[in-house]
């Protein structure tokens, strides 16, 4: 009897601990609302308010962005297998790109498009901007110029 209930509790202990380490979807998607509602109580604290009132917005502003990149450092923990760098080779070397550089079309063909940037967590691709993947690099392309809009290095690990 005793070693049932020592279970029980046992089990009731370590369940919470084992839902609160994954982060949800929804998680996310709160928080990102959260850090754009602070930004938008911020940028009011500047027009409208005082010292004390600007300091207090960009502490919650902080601590807004501080809790989404913990949430998304769990996501990407829990969910390492679809950021895993795997067997992937490009016939040609790694090079670290910047914004603003023009790329040949061979970087960014076929193969390398990321088709589905939600399936990543990525922001949408607009237009004839497509998600390209360099190594473990992900970069935002302008398709008809070739043109790098956005890089995010070390994506894939």
């Amino acid at each position: 009897m005793k070693r049932i209930v020592f279970l029980s509790i046992l089990a009731s202990s370590l369940v919470p601990s084992i839902s609160s380490a994954s982060t949800s979807r929804g998680e996310l998607a709160r928080d990102r609302h959260e850090v754009r509602e602070e930004r938008r109580e911020l940028n009011n604290a500047y027009r409208h308010g005082d010292r004390r009132d600007v300091r207090d917005a960009r502490d919650d502003y902080r601590d807004a962005k501080r809790e989404y990149r913990e949430d998304w450092r769990d996501y990407r923990r829990t969910h390492s297998g679809v950021y895993r760098r795997g067997n992937w080779h490009a016939p040609f070397r790694y090079e670290r790109f910047a914004i603003g550089r023009r790329l040949p079309p061979a970087y960014y063909g076929r193969p390398y498009v990321i088709v589905n940037p939600a399936y990543y967590r990525l922001p949408p691709a607009y237009g004839t901007q497509r998600w390209v993947r360099h190594y473990d690099d992900v970069l935002l392309i302008d398709m008809r110029t070739g043109i790098v809009r956005n890089v995010i290095r070390g994506f894939y690990w």
